[in-house]
């Protein structure tokens, strides 16, 4: 305890420090920095109507996968390879050639027959689960804005995040463990600012684990003080709290305060739940190997882990910063990083159905955008394409071995039944059974929503 004498001499912020020492997973420098903003009466703990789906497991790919190259096959790239069609006319990064044909065999898989790429042979065994949608497109061509756009519905980033919206409207299912955990083994472009909560209450925002090296201690340092017991941290975190909430009460709607309040509770609770659900070392070596051995393997496995436990929303990043980026020995790249992922993608989906998890785990896959079907100079690149590329969902409400939109022959634009990123947040927002038009936050004289003043939900993919 700290001597009650003491307390007229130390500072609030000494106060933290001393009863601090493990509380450091949990972000707070990021949290105590959040914007105040008023309260909202849109906000809801039960959702608005009966939802198909209870979490959300998000798997970026960083950079822009290419559609050409995955989920779109294009055989008329082959047909006129070299040649530049006036479809090729479109806003890029960079100058981009003639047409690029992809090496990729496409095999029709599953009972829907659907065409999947050759170096997803794994994942393609679960496509009647998925809905895979050919026709995505969002408003900008570089990494920055559309990483914003995929992930806070805007081109700068300013908003917050899917996920942070998500656990606003819907709340945590386990206590004990933040409702957002973004795993991302470094940092993407824009950086943390993607799974922010920006003016939503602090405790909203992501708690972001380094999943680089997925020891415990080291993905979550400082987890147990080393001095304390749990009964003195107790009796000092009643302390601290007492203290706090004393002073809220002539500052109701301070989210500095509350935050730090909520924060400084979960950090406490953490230190038990977290041990044992980051600790992928306690699954059957017999699964850990059906997952593999690679860092998006695992990442797959923990995702698994904290999503059984009622963790929200679980965003997996792949990579550091943008390995789809891939402006130069594109086929090479596009072969090794697809062959990467198909292994943990595809147990993931079966471990989740084995769990009696999938029906009620939404699983998303996708990128910022997609590449052009033009090469990028004669280096065997593709450039960005924010005009028409694939993403898929799978699992809790999503209709199974289905295709939805198209894109032109070449795979350049979103051409029949198109879906924005509003849409596609539209529709993760109802399948977790929330209307994204009444789930709203009242900041800075007007109310904001994930999907601005857009958004309609793809009916076509829910079952």
């Amino acid at each position: 305890m700290i001597p009650s004498d003491n307390l007229n001499s130390m500072t609030r912020r000494e106060i933290l420090q001393k009863v601090g020492g493990g509380f450091g997973m949990l972000s707070l420098a990021g949290m105590l920095s959040a914007a105040d903003a008023a309260p909202s009466s849109a906000l809801t703990q039960t959702p608005h109507f009966a939802p198909k789906a209870k979490r959300v497991i998000f798997l970026f790919m960083s950079g822009g996968p290419s559609q050409v190259d995955t989920f779109d096959p294009k055989p008329l790239l082959k047909k006129f390879a070299g040649q530049r069609p006036k479809e090729a006319d479109i806003r890029t990064a960079s100058k981009t050639m003639g047409l690029l044909p992809s090496p990729v065999k496409f095999i029709k898989s599953g009972k829907s027959g659907i065409p999947v790429s050759e170096h997803l042979v794994k994942t393609a065994e679960h496509v009647d689960d998925m809905a895979i949608i050919r026709s995505m497109h969002t408003d900008f061509p570089n990494h920055a804005p559309a990483l914003c756009m995929m992930n806070l519905g805007t081109l700068t980033p300013t908003r917050p995040s899917l996920g942070s919206w998500l656990t606003y409207g819907l709340g945590s299912e386990n206590q004990n463990l933040p409702g957002f955990i973004a795993l991302c083994p470094g940092k993407p472009v824009v950086g943390p600012k993607l799974w922010g909560s920006a003016f939503l209450p602090g405790k909203h925002q992501a708690t972001h684990i380094n999943n680089k090296d997925l020891t415990p201690e080291k993905m979550i340092p400082f987890l147990k003080n080393d001095v304390l017991s749990s009964d003195e941290q107790k009796r000092q975190l009643d302390l601290v709290q007492a203290i706090n909430k004393q002073h809220l009460q002539p500052r109701a709607g301070d989210n500095e305060l509350e935050t730090r309040i909520k924060s400084m509770e979960m950090a406490y609770r953490m230190q038990f739940a977290a041990t044992d659900a980051f600790d992928i070392s306690k699954e059957p070596e017999k699964l850990q190997e059906a997952y593999g051995k690679s860092e998006f393997s695992k990442a797959c496995l923990l995702a698994r882990r904290l999503s059984e436990r009622g963790v929200r929303f679980v965003q997996v990043y792949y990579g550091n910063r943008q390995p789809w980026d891939t402006h130069s020995n594109h086929d090479k790249s596009n072969e090794r990083l697809c062959k990467d992922i198909d292994q943990p993608i595809a147990q993931l989906m079966t471990d989740l159905k084995q769990r009696g998890l999938l029906d009620e785990t939404l699983i998303v896959w996708g990128g910022e955008f997609g590449r052009t079907p033009t090469a990028q100079g004669g280096i065997n690149g593709r450039d960005h394409n924010p005009y028409g590329f694939c993403m898929w969902l799978a699992g809790g409400g999503i209709k199974g071995g289905t295709i939805h939109g198209a894109s032109d022959d070449f795979g350049f634009r979103a051409m029949q039944d198109k879906v924005h990123v509003h849409d596609l947040h539209a529709t993760i927002l109802h399948l977790m059974g929330i209307d994204h038009e009444k789930l709203t936050y009242h900041y800075s004289g007007r109310n904001f929503r994930l999907t601005d003043v857009a958004g309609e939900v793809v009916q076509n993919i829910i079952a």
